[in-house]
């Protein structure tokens, strides 16, 4: 089945905005446009329920019930416990403070495997690890794929290894990593994993039960809602990491590592991120099933329609001897986030794509070292371009005009 693009942009206000109506929104990596059901749920609490939650007084039971609502429609459509979620201000933060308690409960000579491949967010942290007397080993990219390879992570495991962290997807290579065999293969040799979603969960939320990961880590500001780092941590793990939070909180397992009093508004509003899930299953399906399944049909459909809209853009862009493409060239082994490595700096570029209606930007979007380890200056920066499911097929046309002109 299709997905009904008519419907989706029904539930972005973006796109009956005046302002908005002659531009094409193409850095959608650095946050997305938010759904209706999210805004409205925002709205709401700051109108009606703006005060501490968990007192028996009526705004402030309806505040603590919206915000446990979210955190258990959440868990239920990625297919994980509901004490198993928390939220924090940004992934950077959460990760932050996973990396703190790894530190108090590794010893020195274990080792923490991190790629070159990461966001800073899912690397910077662990790396520091090191001043602790941890082992930090490296799974090198491929210099001109941009592909994290299988053997080369295999030659660094081994009994000494208590962590393995990598991205679900690059933010600039975009290549989807085969997280469940990466997970096994960590898992065989006794390691936790560490997923960086970020740039994967946009296109579809993951059923993380099923990936057997221990940690999932991604950004609700990226997924259609308010600016929250949503933390997947499986309960063998969370119960045996030390808690970082006030040390009479330590028994409830979401609170253990977000030491920073929560954004009650915004935790609140992200179940509309479900409310959203919900409305695009029963619009093109119909049948009760579970909620992670109803999440997973609706991630098909997303991944269906940008596969298909990202074909044209990639076909054009591979002709091009003035560009060299970051990561695979098929649509289906990537999500359609876009680096290009051009003769003008990625920022320089961008600034002329604006003028044309193209909302994209340049840079190296905290990606450095997977840009250094590709030989690409990080000063130069690449442009990205990047699209979620709500992206019509107009604008990726229009997009492409855009570029042919532009280089």
């Amino acid at each position: 089945m299709q997905l009904d693009l008519d419907f989706v942009r029904g539930h972005f206000p973006a796109f009956s905005q005046p302002s908005l109506q002659n531009e094409a929104f193409f850095e959608n990596a650095g946050g997305s446009y938010p759904c209706a059901q999210v805004i409205d749920r925002l709205t709401r609490f700051y109108r009606e329920r703006k005060v501490q939650p968990y007192a028996a007084y009526a705004p402030s039971r309806l505040a603590g019930e919206e915000m446990d609502e979210a955190r258990r429609r959440l868990s239920a459509i990625l297919n994980v416990d509901n004490d198993e979620v928390s939220f924090g201000p940004s992934t950077t933060q959460n990760t932050y403070v996973l990396a703190q308690a790894f530190g108090e409960m590794l010893k020195p000579g274990d080792a923490v495997v991190v790629t070159n491949q990461d966001h800073e967010a899912n690397s910077g942290p662990w790396r520091r690890l090191a001043a602790r007397g941890i082992e930090i080993r490296e799974w090198k990219l491929e210099r001109e794929s941009g592909n994290l390879p299988l053997d080369g992570l295999k030659a660094l495991l081994d009994e000494k290894v208590k962590l393995v962290c990598f991205p679900h997807c690059s933010n600039v290579v975009a290549e989807i990593n085969p997280v469940a065999e990466i997970t096994a293969l960590a898992h065989g040799v006794g390691a936790y994993v560490c997923v960086d979603g970020v740039s994967y969960a946009p296109h579809g939320l993951p059923n993380v039960g099923k990936l057997g990961v221990d940690i999932y880590l991604f950004s609700a500001y990226k997924t259609y809602g308010p600016h929250q780092g949503v933390m997947v941590v499986r309960r063998a793990l969370a119960e045996t990491l030390p808690n970082q939070g006030h040390y009479f909180n330590a028994g409830t397992l979401y609170k253990r590592f977000t030491p920073a009093g929560p954004d009650h508004a915004q935790i609140a509003a992200s179940a509309g991120l479900v409310d959203y899930v919900d409305a695009l299953y029963h619009h093109h399906q119909t049948g009760d099933i579970a909620p992670h399944q109803r999440a997973e049909a609706v991630h098909d459909l997303m991944r269906a329609h940008e596969s298909a809209l990202l074909r044209p853009l990639l076909d054009y862009l591979v002709e091009k001897n003035s560009v060299r493409l970051l990561g695979p060239t098929q649509a289906e082994v990537r999500a359609p986030t876009v680096a290009l490595v051009l003769r003008e700096p990625g920022a320089a570029v961008a600034a002329r794509l604006s003028a044309k209606g193209i909302m994209a930007s340049g840079g190296d979007f905290y990606a450095v070292r997977c840009l250094e380890a590709q030989g690409v200056n990080p000063e130069h920066g690449v442009l990205r371009v990047s699209f979620v499911h709500y992206t019509s097929p107009d604008e990726v046309s229009k997009l492409i005009r855009a570029l042919d002109e532009v280089l």
